[in-house]
């Protein structure tokens, strides 16, 4: 029999990083529906998830790229935006949490660090620019309360270069330095290898794994579809969504620091080094 490579020792896990379209709110699909009215309108079809997949989790200026060079609409790329924005404002104060989420959040607002005793930290790392937040969030302000201001990253923060967003690592890297900066006294730094990414989005993947964190997976079923046979891929951050650059940072197939879920729900504290002693608070 051959020999088999052990699985890594991993610290418990100190502060958790979350992306936010798809894996906290269902506003993926509030996304599609938009942009089906307006392919439906100019006589295209629908947006396919081959295309969608390579969209999620990007900047809004990479994912139009994407975007426009398939649909190739009759249409200047302004007018589709102010059609667009037109029926975003529409449906996204209607998103709503997924499944596991609030029970998640919750008993993470009150989680310790296994043999330490220090509070599991949280923070927001999300594409979605602040209009559009604002528009996803109002209506869930209590949802939305644990994590705290200083401590959400969102698309358009000016910390984060031009052409960096995911999947490079640049977000989630800006997103730890929040929590770092602002450490109860006494309490050392936590590390890349201490985090964990919480991510819907191939790109969001990679761009964890680029940053040297752990990674949980959380796709949209038909996302989980498009990668059929390639999960051990998605999971290394390894399908070359950043093309060649630096290729050094992405994780190994099968190193063990990542895992695909299919929804939040019981989520495995345990796993992760997460002690959760009381109810959470949402």
């Amino acid at each position: 029999m051959g020999s088999v490579t052990p699985l890594p020792s991993f610290p418990p896990i100190r502060a958790c990083l979350f992306d936010m379209d798809g894996l906290l709110l269902d506003s993926e699909d509030k996304y599609s529906i938009c942009t089906n009215a307006i392919l439906q309108k100019y006589n295209k079809p629908p947006l396919p998830w081959s295309i969608k997949a390579q969209m999620q989790g990007r900047p809004g200026a990479s994912s139009g790229k994407i975007f426009f060079s398939w649909a190739q609409l009759p249409i200047s790329q302004d007018q589709y935006i102010i059609e667009q924005t037109e029926l975003q404002r529409k449906h996204f104060p209607t998103v709503k949490p997924l499944p596991g989420v609030e029970r998640l959040l919750g008993d993470l607002s009150v989680a310790k660090v296994k043999g330490e005793g220090w509070k599991v930290h949280i923070a927001l790392a999300t594409s979605s620019h602040a209009a559009n937040f604002k528009l996803k969030t109002d209506h869930l302000q209590e949802f939305f309360s644990v994590f705290e201001g200083h401590r959400r990253v969102l698309g358009d923060d000016e910390r984060i270069p031009q052409g960096r967003g995911k999947p490079l690592p640049d977000i989630y890297l800006l997103a730890l330095k929040t929590i770092n900066t602002s450490l109860p006294p006494g309490e050392p730094e936590v590390k890349p290898e201490e985090c964990l990414v919480f991510e819907d989005s191939v790109p969001g993947v990679e761009a964890g794994r680029r940053a040297g964190m752990r990674a949980v997976w959380v796709p949209h079923p038909e996302l989980k579809t498009e990668y059929n046979g390639r999960e051990a891929e998605v999971l290394a951050g390894r399908t070359g969504e950043a093309g060649e650059v630096d290729i050094h940072d992405l994780g190994v197939v099968g190193d063990g620091w990542a895992e695909y879920l299919e929804n939040l729900e019981n989520f495995p504290y345990e796993k992760y080094g997460i002690v959760v002693e009381k109810e959470g608070k949402l």
